[in-house]
Order: structure tokens, then sequence, then C-alpha cells
């Protein structure tokens, strides 16, 4: 059994929180919150065992192994940062730093001071990943030759997305998703890019079209919005046919399809919890095996996606 403790205590915490209960072999011990009052209610509703009023505290509860860091991006750097200096192996929502400047300080302290870090970028964690590559390996769909993918979401009332100084914008909270569709599918380099981005009154990217042209000559074109819902699917089309995500982040299923949407085989995703589990395993694994990042997730994968929303957000005016 290993001992999370979880700093942050909204709704993406309490995701995580839904998920430990359900785990036989990973449990959440503490919650962290920067009030004793949120903590308190957070860890009466989950059965926490502790509950801590500051982010400190929680840091120096000795039991606990690894910490899930699910505050806001601009927390990100000084609280994982807290976290490596105590000698805590850390899981670190998306979007992972501000930026890869951030990001590559933050690696390079995890390997100084040997704890494991990672990006909880589920999807990269997921059994239907290895599904989809072994569809793309069989050949069915050909070769790959265009890559689309949309995810847009409606959340543009909360203060996360809206606030520059919280790292707002859809990329950070939505995009990065598509960049890591792309990387984890057709991971040629990116030899050009393009884009155009709607921006909000604050300041923040509101919905954005980025086009890339890989070195390996595969189009890709993805779409991104915190303000509008979309259809949330991706698309990798071969030569002979197409492969359809129903789902980008989480998908349901996989579908084979030729010519005139006709599916040839639908493939299903097994049974899951929430889907955050996988990432928890492959953290608590990684440790246990004395790496200091994951397979899934690797660190050299952080950087790079870091770079490319560096690149974009540059040319926002962000």
């Amino acid at each position: 059994m290993m001992n999370v403790g979880i700093i942050g205590a909204g709704h993406i915490a309490e995701k995580a929180a839904t998920t430990l209960a359900a785990m036989d072999d990973m449990q959440c011990l503490a919650i962290g919150s920067r009030s004793q009052a949120k903590a308190d209610a957070f860890a009466g509703h989950f059965g926490i065992p502790r509950a801590y009023g500051s982010y400190a505290q929680l840091l120096a509860d000795p039991e606990v192994e690894l910490v899930y860091i699910a505050v806001p991006h601009s927390f990100h750097f000084p609280v994982t940062r807290d976290a490596i200096l105590a000698g805590k192996h850390c899981l670190v929502e998306k979007s992972f730093m501000l930026s890869a400047t951030e990001a590559a300080g933050i690696l390079a302290l995890a390997r100084e001071k040997g704890v494991l870090v990672a990006e909880a970028m589920w999807p990269r964690y997921m059994p239907v990943r290895q599904m989809a590559l072994d569809v793309l390996g069989s050949g069915v769909i050909g070769e790959p030759k265009m890559l689309s993918a949309s995810l847009a979401y409606n959340v543009s009332g909360k203060e996360r997305v809206l606030r520059p100084e919280l790292g707002g914008g859809a990329l950070l909270d939505l995009g990065v998703y598509l960049l890591t569709f792309m990387r984890m599918y057709c991971p040629s380099p990116v030899q050009k890019i393009n884009t155009t981005c709607v921006l909000a009154p604050s300041g923040v990217d509101a919905t954005e079209q980025i086009t890339a042209l890989l070195a390996d000559g595969t189009l890709v074109s993805l779409q991104a919005s915190g303000w509008c819902q979309g259809d949330n699917q991706g698309v990798i089309a071969g030569t002979t046919g197409y492969l359809v995500f129903d789902d980008l982040i989480n998908p349901t299923c996989l579908r084979v399809c030729r010519k005139r949407h006709i599916v040839e085989r639908e493939i299903p995703v097994p049974p899951q919890i929430t889907g955050f589990e996988y990432q928890f395993r492959a953290c608590r694994d990684a440790i246990r095996s004395g790496l200091l990042e994951t397979p899934q997730m690797p660190h050299a994968e952080i950087l790079y996606v870091q770079h490319l929303m560096d690149r974009l957000r540059g040319e926002w005016g962000e």
C-alpha cells in the first residue's frame, strides 16, 4: 500500500480522492489545503485520515510518500519545489508548469534530490493508449497521413481559466491534451507550426486553431476552446482507413473505419474507476523500481510539449 497526500481541495482533487478511495493498492492518507476548515471538510467527505490546514504540514508528514499536486498552474512551481525539497515524490497536474523554464528547473531539482516527478497527463497512462498503438501498428488503416482533434468545454466562468495570473486560458487547460494526443500517436518532430487565436477580454487565449506539419509529412489540425462545447473527438487518417477516438481525453471505444464512415471494428475500453488509477499505479511502480520518471510520461516529453506551448503563447502575446 502506498500512501498519497493530495495538495489542493478543488474539483480535480475530488476526482483523485474518489479514485484512491476505490483502489486496494494505494490510499489517500492526507489532504492539504490552505485552510483547516476546508481540509477537514474534504477529509470527512472522502474518509481521509489526516487533514492539514497548510501545504507545509502535509509535506512534513513522514508517512506521505507520493504527493498529488492539484492546485492551479500558477502554483505548480513553488508547491512542487517545496515537495521535492521535502523529499516527496510528486505527481503534478497538467499543465505541468507555466513554462519550459519552470519545467526544466523542477526536473533538474528532482534529479538532484533523487525523487520521482511525473505529469498527471492521464491519457498517457491508460490502457487505451496501447490499444490504439496496436491498431496503428497493425497497418489496418495504412500509413497515417493526417491527425485531427478538438477539445472544447464552456469553462469561461471559472476563475482559474479567466485569470492570466493563474495561468488561465484554453491552451494550458485543454490544448495541452491535444498536443499530447499528437505526440502519443504521431511522435515525429514538429517541423512547422501555424496558429490562430481568439483572446478573451482578460487577455487569455479563449479559442485556438493549431496546424502543424510533422517531419514525416503528417499534417495535424487541432482546435481548443474554453468558451464553447465541442464534440471532443480525435481522428487519425491513414491511406486505407481511419481510427476514431470517441472522446479525446477518456475514450470509451475506438472505431476502425473505412470509406463512407463504415465501422469495420469497434474496440471497447476496459472498465475503470475514473481513469486516474493508471497514473497513480504508474508512479507507484516507478518509485518501487527506483525510477525518477515514469515510462509513460518521460521528462523529455514533458519538456517538448512545454516548449510548444511557450511558442504558441508567445505568438498570441501571452
